[in-house]
Protein backbone atom coordinates (compact mmCIF):
# COMPACT_ATOMS: atom_id res chain seq x y z
CA UNK A 1 0.00 0.00 0.00
CA UNK A 2 1.23 3.11 -0.86
CA UNK A 3 1.80 5.55 2.17
CA UNK A 4 0.70 8.88 2.36
CA UNK A 5 1.79 11.53 4.81
CA UNK A 6 -1.44 11.50 7.62
CA UNK A 7 -1.43 15.34 7.56
CA UNK A 8 -2.14 15.68 4.24
CA UNK A 9 -4.31 12.99 4.00
CA UNK A 10 -6.85 14.25 6.51
CA UNK A 11 -9.03 15.40 4.03
CA UNK A 12 -8.72 12.67 1.64
CA UNK A 13 -11.56 10.11 1.67
CA UNK A 14 -10.73 6.48 3.24
CA UNK A 15 -11.91 5.33 -0.03
CA UNK A 16 -9.46 7.30 -2.16
CA UNK A 17 -7.04 6.80 0.85
CA UNK A 18 -7.58 2.76 0.43
CA UNK A 19 -7.08 2.22 -3.28
CA UNK A 20 -5.21 -0.49 -3.92
CA UNK A 21 -2.08 -0.33 -5.32
CA UNK A 22 -0.93 -3.71 -6.43
CA UNK A 23 -3.05 -6.54 -8.29
CA UNK A 24 -2.77 -8.77 -5.03
CA UNK A 25 -4.84 -6.14 -3.14
CA UNK A 26 -7.44 -5.54 -5.75
CA UNK A 27 -10.06 -8.08 -4.44
CA UNK A 28 -13.02 -9.91 -6.32
CA UNK A 29 -12.57 -9.69 -9.98
CA UNK A 30 -10.67 -12.67 -10.15
CA UNK A 31 -12.19 -13.42 -13.37
CA UNK A 32 -10.49 -10.61 -15.24
CA UNK A 33 -6.94 -11.19 -13.20
CA UNK A 34 -7.29 -15.04 -11.81
CA UNK A 35 -4.21 -17.08 -13.70
CA UNK A 36 -4.95 -17.17 -17.01
CA UNK A 37 -7.50 -14.65 -17.44
CA UNK A 38 -7.76 -11.95 -20.06
CA UNK A 39 -5.36 -9.11 -17.48
CA UNK A 40 -3.27 -11.25 -16.04
CA UNK A 41 -2.18 -12.59 -19.95
CA UNK A 42 -2.21 -9.04 -20.95
CA UNK A 43 0.38 -8.00 -18.09
CA UNK A 44 2.26 -11.29 -19.10
CA UNK A 45 2.80 -10.30 -23.05
CA UNK A 46 3.91 -7.17 -21.71
CA UNK A 47 1.57 -5.46 -24.32
CA UNK A 48 -0.77 -3.26 -23.09
CA UNK A 49 -4.35 -1.95 -25.44
CA UNK A 50 -7.10 0.73 -25.18
CA UNK A 51 -10.01 -0.78 -22.80
CA UNK A 52 -13.49 -0.08 -21.71
CA UNK A 53 -14.00 -0.48 -18.12
CA UNK A 54 -17.34 -1.16 -18.31
CA UNK A 55 -19.35 -2.25 -14.56
CA UNK A 56 -21.36 -0.56 -11.88
CA UNK A 57 -20.10 2.20 -9.58
CA UNK A 58 -17.47 1.22 -7.04
CA UNK A 59 -16.01 -2.20 -8.86
CA UNK A 60 -12.70 -0.87 -9.56
CA UNK A 61 -12.45 0.82 -12.97
CA UNK A 62 -10.58 3.29 -11.64
CA UNK A 63 -8.24 1.68 -9.80
CA UNK A 64 -7.34 -0.91 -12.51
CA UNK A 65 -7.31 1.60 -15.04
CA UNK A 66 -4.90 3.42 -12.83
CA UNK A 67 -2.70 -0.15 -11.55
CA UNK A 68 -2.31 -0.84 -15.68
CA UNK A 69 -0.58 2.28 -16.10
CA UNK A 70 2.05 2.06 -13.13
CA UNK A 71 2.99 -1.62 -14.10
CA UNK A 72 3.67 -0.71 -17.39
CA UNK A 73 5.28 2.47 -16.25
CA UNK A 74 2.97 4.68 -18.94
CA UNK A 75 1.79 8.58 -17.99
CA UNK A 76 -1.74 8.45 -17.42
CA UNK A 77 -3.82 11.16 -17.92
CA UNK A 78 -7.38 11.24 -16.31
CA UNK A 79 -10.31 13.61 -17.49
CA UNK A 80 -14.32 13.42 -16.66
CA UNK A 81 -17.09 13.29 -19.68
CA UNK A 82 -18.80 14.87 -17.73
CA UNK A 83 -16.24 17.89 -16.58
CA UNK A 84 -13.77 18.12 -19.65
CA UNK A 85 -14.10 19.14 -23.48
CA UNK A 86 -13.35 17.34 -26.08
CA UNK A 87 -11.37 20.57 -27.10
CA UNK A 88 -9.41 20.19 -24.38
CA UNK A 89 -8.66 16.32 -24.81
CA UNK A 90 -7.62 16.61 -28.74
CA UNK A 91 -5.16 19.40 -27.36
CA UNK A 92 -3.62 16.85 -25.08
CA UNK A 93 -4.00 13.78 -27.76
CA UNK A 94 -2.18 15.82 -30.04
CA UNK A 95 0.57 16.32 -27.49
CA UNK A 96 0.75 12.64 -26.88
CA UNK A 97 1.20 12.13 -30.47
CA UNK A 98 4.54 14.23 -30.22
CA UNK A 99 6.07 13.00 -27.69
CA UNK A 100 5.19 9.38 -29.36
CA UNK A 101 7.28 10.80 -31.80
CA UNK A 102 10.13 12.08 -29.49
CA UNK A 103 10.48 8.83 -27.04
CA UNK A 104 8.81 5.95 -28.59
CA UNK A 105 5.81 5.70 -25.91
CA UNK A 106 2.19 6.27 -25.49
CA UNK A 107 0.31 7.86 -23.09
CA UNK A 108 -2.83 6.58 -21.62
CA UNK A 109 -5.87 8.98 -21.70
CA UNK A 110 -8.65 8.00 -18.92
CA UNK A 111 -11.88 9.03 -19.94
CA UNK A 112 -14.31 8.46 -16.79
CA UNK A 113 -17.57 8.05 -18.06
CA UNK A 114 -16.91 7.85 -21.59
CA UNK A 115 -20.51 7.29 -22.20
CA UNK A 116 -21.30 10.74 -21.44
CA UNK A 117 -19.76 11.71 -24.70
CA UNK A 118 -21.49 11.81 -27.70
CA UNK A 119 -20.80 10.13 -30.81
CA UNK A 120 -18.99 12.90 -32.78
CA UNK A 121 -17.09 13.38 -29.66
CA UNK A 122 -16.18 9.95 -29.20
CA UNK A 123 -15.14 9.87 -32.88
CA UNK A 124 -12.15 12.44 -32.25
CA UNK A 125 -10.30 9.12 -30.80
CA UNK A 126 -10.50 7.34 -33.71
CA UNK A 127 -7.00 8.33 -35.28
CA UNK A 128 -4.73 8.60 -32.67
CA UNK A 129 -5.93 5.20 -31.27
CA UNK A 130 -5.35 3.48 -34.65
CA UNK A 131 -2.17 5.19 -34.78
CA UNK A 132 -1.10 4.12 -31.12
CA UNK A 133 -0.38 7.86 -30.14
CA UNK A 134 -2.67 7.21 -27.10
CA UNK A 135 -3.51 4.40 -25.51
CA UNK A 136 -7.55 5.00 -24.05
CA UNK A 137 -8.97 3.83 -21.00
CA UNK A 138 -12.66 4.43 -20.96
CA UNK A 139 -14.71 3.86 -17.79
CA UNK A 140 -18.51 3.24 -18.05
CA UNK A 141 -21.82 2.13 -15.87
CA UNK A 142 -23.03 1.94 -19.65
CA UNK A 143 -23.44 -1.26 -21.67
CA UNK A 144 -21.07 -0.26 -24.35
CA UNK A 145 -22.78 -1.75 -27.22
CA UNK A 146 -25.18 0.85 -27.07
CA UNK A 147 -23.00 3.70 -25.43
CA UNK A 148 -19.59 3.60 -27.42
CA UNK A 149 -19.42 4.22 -30.67
CA UNK A 150 -18.72 0.51 -32.75
CA UNK A 151 -15.83 1.84 -34.78
CA UNK A 152 -14.11 2.48 -31.52
CA UNK A 153 -15.26 -0.60 -29.74
CA UNK A 154 -13.87 -2.51 -32.39
CA UNK A 155 -10.10 -0.96 -31.23
CA UNK A 156 -10.40 -1.46 -27.90
CA UNK A 157 -11.08 -4.57 -25.48
CA UNK A 158 -14.02 -4.39 -22.85
CA UNK A 159 -13.54 -5.66 -19.40
CA UNK A 160 -16.20 -6.45 -17.71
CA UNK A 161 -16.79 -5.73 -14.24
CA UNK A 162 -18.87 -7.36 -11.24
CA UNK A 163 -20.40 -5.92 -8.77
CA UNK A 164 -17.94 -6.96 -5.62
CA UNK A 165 -19.47 -10.13 -3.71
CA UNK A 166 -19.14 -10.41 0.09
CA UNK A 167 -15.83 -12.03 0.22
CA UNK A 168 -14.30 -9.20 -1.65
CA UNK A 169 -16.13 -5.90 0.95
CA UNK A 170 -14.96 -8.33 3.88
CA UNK A 171 -11.54 -8.10 2.85
CA UNK A 172 -11.88 -4.69 1.92
CA UNK A 173 -13.25 -3.45 5.48
CA UNK A 174 -10.58 -5.46 6.79
CA UNK A 175 -7.70 -3.92 5.47
CA UNK A 176 -9.48 -0.57 6.23
CA UNK A 177 -9.76 -1.10 9.90
CA UNK A 178 -5.89 -2.30 10.26
CA UNK A 179 -3.94 -0.37 7.94
CA UNK A 180 -2.44 2.15 9.96
CA UNK A 181 -0.80 4.29 7.27
CA UNK A 182 -3.50 4.50 5.38
CA UNK A 183 -6.44 3.17 6.90
CA UNK A 184 -8.35 3.56 10.30
CA UNK A 185 -5.50 0.92 11.81
CA UNK A 186 -4.19 3.76 14.25
CA UNK A 187 -7.77 4.14 16.18
CA UNK A 188 -7.46 0.08 17.05
CA UNK A 189 -11.34 0.01 15.62
CA UNK A 190 -13.35 -3.29 15.69
CA UNK A 191 -17.02 -4.00 14.09
CA UNK A 192 -19.43 -6.31 15.43
CA UNK A 193 -20.92 -8.65 13.73
CA UNK A 194 -24.18 -7.14 13.48
CA UNK A 195 -22.38 -3.63 11.96
CA UNK A 196 -20.91 -5.94 9.34
CA UNK A 197 -23.56 -7.67 8.07
CA UNK A 198 -25.81 -4.44 8.08
CA UNK A 199 -22.71 -2.63 6.23
CA UNK A 200 -22.14 -5.67 3.72
CA UNK A 201 -26.29 -5.68 3.00
CA UNK A 202 -26.25 -2.12 2.19
CA UNK A 203 -23.32 -2.07 0.02
CA UNK A 204 -24.85 -3.03 -3.62
CA UNK A 205 -21.17 -4.23 -4.21
CA UNK A 206 -19.59 -0.75 -4.01
CA UNK A 207 -16.22 -0.28 -2.68
CA UNK A 208 -16.20 3.55 -2.73
CA UNK A 209 -20.11 3.04 -0.80
CA UNK A 210 -18.76 0.80 1.74
CA UNK A 211 -15.63 2.96 2.74
CA UNK A 212 -17.04 5.76 3.23
CA UNK A 213 -19.78 4.74 5.10
CA UNK A 214 -17.24 3.02 7.35
CA UNK A 215 -15.30 6.06 7.53
CA UNK A 216 -18.45 7.70 9.13
CA UNK A 217 -19.25 5.20 11.06
CA UNK A 218 -15.70 5.07 13.12
CA UNK A 219 -16.18 8.78 13.65
CA UNK A 220 -19.18 8.43 15.21
CA UNK A 221 -18.00 5.64 17.43
CA UNK A 222 -17.19 6.69 21.06
CA UNK A 223 -15.41 3.49 22.15
CA UNK A 224 -13.24 0.81 20.39
CA UNK A 225 -16.10 -0.98 18.39
CA UNK A 226 -18.15 0.18 15.18
CA UNK A 227 -21.96 -1.01 16.09
CA UNK A 228 -24.82 -1.13 13.96
CA UNK A 229 -26.33 2.38 15.67
CA UNK A 230 -22.91 3.89 13.91
CA UNK A 231 -23.42 2.24 10.84
CA UNK A 232 -27.32 3.03 10.37
CA UNK A 233 -26.46 6.70 10.80
CA UNK A 234 -23.57 6.79 8.24
CA UNK A 235 -25.76 5.18 5.80
CA UNK A 236 -28.52 7.52 6.40
CA UNK A 237 -26.26 10.35 5.28
CA UNK A 238 -24.33 8.44 2.90
CA UNK A 239 -27.69 8.08 1.19
CA UNK A 240 -28.73 11.46 1.76
CA UNK A 241 -25.09 12.47 -0.09
CA UNK A 242 -25.67 9.84 -2.91
CA UNK A 243 -29.08 9.14 -3.40
CA UNK A 244 -29.36 9.13 -7.17
CA UNK A 245 -27.38 5.62 -7.01
CA UNK A 246 -29.72 4.51 -4.30
CA UNK A 247 -33.43 3.05 -3.55
CA UNK A 248 -34.72 6.68 -4.49
CA UNK A 249 -33.37 6.10 -8.37
CA UNK A 250 -35.56 3.01 -8.70
CA UNK A 251 -38.38 4.99 -7.22
CA UNK A 252 -38.88 8.04 -9.36
CA UNK A 253 -38.27 5.80 -12.36
CA UNK A 254 -41.26 3.86 -11.27
CA UNK A 255 -42.78 6.73 -10.63
CA UNK A 256 -42.27 7.84 -14.43
CA UNK A 257 -43.13 4.49 -15.56
CA UNK A 258 -46.51 3.58 -13.78
CA UNK A 259 -47.42 7.36 -14.27
CA UNK A 260 -46.80 6.60 -18.12
CA UNK A 261 -48.50 3.29 -18.40
CA UNK A 262 -51.80 5.28 -16.52
CA UNK A 263 -51.69 7.88 -19.17
CA UNK A 264 -51.04 10.50 -16.89
CA UNK A 265 -49.19 13.50 -19.19
CA UNK A 266 -48.63 15.63 -16.43
CA UNK A 267 -47.29 13.51 -13.63
CA UNK A 268 -45.07 11.72 -16.21
CA UNK A 269 -43.39 15.56 -16.92
CA UNK A 270 -43.14 16.22 -13.17
CA UNK A 271 -41.34 12.87 -12.89
CA UNK A 272 -39.29 13.27 -15.86
CA UNK A 273 -38.27 17.06 -14.33
CA UNK A 274 -37.57 15.33 -10.63
CA UNK A 275 -35.35 13.12 -12.37
CA UNK A 276 -33.34 15.39 -14.37
CA UNK A 277 -33.15 17.97 -11.51
CA UNK A 278 -31.91 15.33 -9.54
CA UNK A 279 -28.67 15.23 -12.14
CA UNK A 280 -30.08 11.47 -13.37
CA UNK A 281 -28.28 10.77 -16.56
CA UNK A 282 -31.07 12.00 -19.30
CA UNK A 283 -29.73 9.20 -21.97
CA UNK A 284 -30.97 6.57 -19.11
CA UNK A 285 -34.38 7.83 -19.40
CA UNK A 286 -34.39 7.96 -22.94
CA UNK A 287 -33.30 4.29 -22.97
CA UNK A 288 -35.98 3.95 -20.51
CA UNK A 289 -38.74 5.56 -23.01
CA UNK A 290 -37.84 3.74 -25.86
CA UNK A 291 -37.86 0.48 -23.69
CA UNK A 292 -41.80 1.50 -22.81
CA UNK A 293 -42.86 2.56 -26.14
CA UNK A 294 -42.27 -1.09 -26.99
CA UNK A 295 -43.33 -2.66 -23.87
CA UNK A 296 -46.56 -0.66 -22.92
CA UNK A 297 -47.85 1.04 -26.18
CA UNK A 298 -46.96 -1.42 -28.65
CA UNK A 299 -48.43 -1.51 -31.63
CA UNK A 300 -51.70 0.65 -30.48
CA UNK A 301 -49.55 3.57 -31.56
CA UNK A 302 -46.25 2.12 -33.64
CA UNK A 303 -45.32 5.65 -33.92
CA UNK A 304 -44.26 6.00 -30.38
CA UNK A 305 -41.24 4.38 -30.94
CA UNK A 306 -40.26 6.45 -33.54
CA UNK A 307 -41.04 9.38 -31.36
CA UNK A 308 -38.63 7.93 -28.31
CA UNK A 309 -36.32 7.15 -30.83
CA UNK A 310 -35.85 10.22 -32.35
CA UNK A 311 -35.85 11.87 -28.52
CA UNK A 312 -33.10 10.03 -27.91
CA UNK A 313 -30.87 11.43 -30.65
CA UNK A 314 -32.05 14.94 -30.65
CA UNK A 315 -30.85 14.22 -26.83
CA UNK A 316 -27.67 13.17 -28.09
CA UNK A 317 -27.35 16.03 -30.70
CA UNK A 318 -27.75 18.43 -28.60
CA UNK A 319 -26.82 17.26 -24.77
CA UNK A 320 -28.34 19.63 -21.33
CA UNK A 321 -30.33 21.60 -21.31
CA UNK A 322 -31.61 21.72 -24.54
CA UNK A 323 -32.27 18.37 -25.65
CA UNK A 324 -34.20 17.45 -22.27
CA UNK A 325 -37.17 19.66 -24.07
CA UNK A 326 -37.08 16.39 -26.81
CA UNK A 327 -37.79 13.77 -23.78
CA UNK A 328 -40.24 16.01 -22.40
CA UNK A 329 -41.94 15.75 -26.08
CA UNK A 330 -41.01 12.61 -26.19
CA UNK A 331 -42.98 11.62 -22.32
CA UNK A 332 -45.84 13.51 -23.62
CA UNK A 333 -46.67 11.40 -26.50
CA UNK A 334 -46.04 8.09 -24.79
CA UNK A 335 -48.41 9.33 -21.79
CA UNK A 336 -50.90 10.17 -24.29
CA UNK A 337 -50.57 6.94 -26.28
CA UNK A 338 -53.50 4.54 -26.53
CA UNK A 339 -51.63 1.08 -24.74
CA UNK A 340 -51.01 -2.20 -25.23
CA UNK A 341 -48.73 -4.39 -23.72
CA UNK A 342 -49.27 -7.48 -26.37
CA UNK A 343 -46.48 -7.39 -27.74
CA UNK A 344 -44.79 -7.60 -24.80
CA UNK A 345 -46.66 -10.53 -23.35
CA UNK A 346 -46.23 -12.27 -26.92
CA UNK A 347 -43.03 -12.33 -27.44
CA UNK A 348 -42.52 -13.99 -23.90
CA UNK A 349 -44.75 -16.67 -24.52
CA UNK A 350 -42.30 -16.99 -27.59
CA UNK A 351 -39.23 -17.05 -25.92
CA UNK A 352 -40.41 -19.36 -23.11
CA UNK A 353 -41.03 -21.89 -25.91
CA UNK A 354 -37.87 -21.36 -27.14
CA UNK A 355 -36.39 -21.86 -23.58
CA UNK A 356 -38.89 -24.82 -23.59
CA UNK A 357 -38.10 -26.77 -26.63
CA UNK A 358 -34.58 -24.91 -28.08
CA UNK A 359 -33.35 -27.46 -30.39
CA UNK A 360 -36.73 -27.44 -32.58
CA UNK A 361 -35.73 -28.74 -36.24
CA UNK A 362 -36.06 -26.14 -39.11
CA UNK A 363 -38.91 -27.90 -41.20
CA UNK A 364 -37.17 -28.81 -44.23
CA UNK A 365 -39.37 -26.60 -46.64
CA UNK A 366 -38.35 -23.24 -45.51
CA UNK A 367 -34.79 -24.13 -45.24
CA UNK A 368 -32.58 -22.89 -47.97
CA UNK A 369 -30.84 -25.31 -50.65
CA UNK A 370 -26.95 -23.42 -50.96
CA UNK A 371 -25.75 -26.85 -52.19
CA UNK A 372 -26.93 -29.44 -53.96
CA UNK A 373 -26.33 -31.85 -51.49
CA UNK A 374 -28.98 -29.99 -49.39
CA UNK A 375 -30.99 -29.75 -52.00
CA UNK A 376 -30.75 -33.45 -52.63
CA UNK A 377 -31.84 -34.38 -49.17
CA UNK A 378 -34.83 -32.44 -49.20
CA UNK A 379 -33.90 -28.82 -48.17
CA UNK A 380 -36.89 -26.55 -49.94
CA UNK A 381 -38.43 -29.32 -51.24
CA UNK A 382 -42.47 -27.93 -51.96
CA UNK A 383 -41.64 -24.65 -50.67
CA UNK A 384 -44.64 -22.54 -51.85
CA UNK A 385 -43.51 -18.80 -53.09
CA UNK A 386 -45.97 -16.55 -51.66
CA UNK A 387 -46.02 -14.01 -54.22
CA UNK A 388 -46.53 -16.72 -56.61
CA UNK A 389 -50.03 -16.54 -55.53
CA UNK A 390 -52.88 -14.78 -56.17
CA UNK A 391 -52.75 -12.80 -52.36
CA UNK A 392 -48.79 -13.45 -51.70
CA UNK A 393 -49.83 -15.82 -49.15
CA UNK A 394 -50.30 -19.59 -49.00
CA UNK A 395 -50.95 -22.25 -46.66
CA UNK A 396 -47.85 -23.82 -45.65
CA UNK A 397 -47.30 -24.71 -42.28
CA UNK A 398 -44.07 -22.65 -41.15
CA UNK A 399 -43.93 -23.59 -37.28
CA UNK A 400 -41.23 -26.55 -36.20
CA UNK A 401 -43.96 -29.86 -36.22
CA UNK A 402 -44.26 -29.45 -32.24
CA UNK A 403 -45.21 -26.03 -32.35
CA UNK A 404 -48.27 -26.15 -35.07
CA UNK A 405 -50.99 -23.79 -34.37
CA UNK A 406 -49.19 -21.46 -31.72
CA UNK A 407 -50.63 -18.42 -31.22
CA UNK A 408 -48.82 -15.84 -29.44
CA UNK A 409 -49.60 -12.45 -30.44
CA UNK A 410 -53.25 -11.38 -29.41
CA UNK A 411 -54.14 -7.54 -30.42
CA UNK A 412 -56.44 -5.20 -28.84
CA UNK A 413 -58.85 -3.30 -29.83
CA UNK A 414 -57.38 0.54 -28.92
CA UNK A 415 -55.66 2.26 -31.59
CA UNK A 416 -53.47 0.64 -34.57
CA UNK A 417 -53.88 -2.30 -33.21
CA UNK A 418 -57.57 -2.75 -34.17
CA UNK A 419 -55.91 -2.47 -37.66
CA UNK A 420 -53.18 -4.83 -37.18
CA UNK A 421 -56.01 -7.32 -35.71
CA UNK A 422 -58.32 -6.83 -39.22
CA UNK A 423 -55.10 -7.80 -41.04
CA UNK A 424 -54.36 -10.60 -38.93
CA UNK A 425 -57.88 -11.91 -39.18
CA UNK A 426 -57.88 -11.05 -42.86
CA UNK A 427 -54.63 -13.18 -43.40
CA UNK A 428 -56.00 -16.27 -41.33
CA UNK A 429 -59.23 -16.00 -44.02
CA UNK A 430 -57.22 -16.29 -46.63
CA UNK A 431 -55.18 -19.04 -45.63
CA UNK A 432 -58.33 -20.84 -44.60
CA UNK A 433 -60.36 -20.51 -48.06
CA UNK A 434 -57.53 -21.80 -50.00
CA UNK A 435 -57.25 -24.69 -47.20
CA UNK A 436 -60.62 -25.39 -47.84
CA UNK A 437 -60.35 -25.10 -51.96
CA UNK A 438 -57.10 -27.89 -51.54
CA UNK A 439 -59.60 -29.81 -49.41
CA UNK A 440 -62.08 -29.65 -52.24
CA UNK A 441 -59.90 -30.47 -55.45
CA UNK A 442 -58.96 -33.49 -53.48
CA UNK A 443 -62.69 -34.35 -52.41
Amino acid sequence: MKKTDRADSQHIPLAERMRPQTFDRFYGQEHLLGPGKILTELIESGHLVSIIFWGPPGSGKTTLGMMLARHFNLTCLFYSAVLSGIKEIKEVMARAEQQKKLYGKPIIIFIDEIHRFNKAQQSAFLPYVERGDVILFGSTTENPSFEVISPLLSRTRVLVLKPLEEAALRKIIEDALTDEVNGLGQLQLKINDEALKLLLDQSNGDARRILNALEIAASLTRGREITAREVEEALQKRILLYDRAGEEHFNLISALHKSLRNSDVDASLYWLARMLYAGEDPLYIARRLVRFASEDVGLADPQALTVALRAKEAYDFLGSPEGELALAEAVVYLASAPKSNRIYVAFGQAMKDVEESPFEPVPLHIRNPVTPLMKEIGYGQEYQYAHDHPLSTTDMETFPERLKGRRYYQPGNLGFEKEVKKRIDWWEAVKEKIRQEKSGKKD
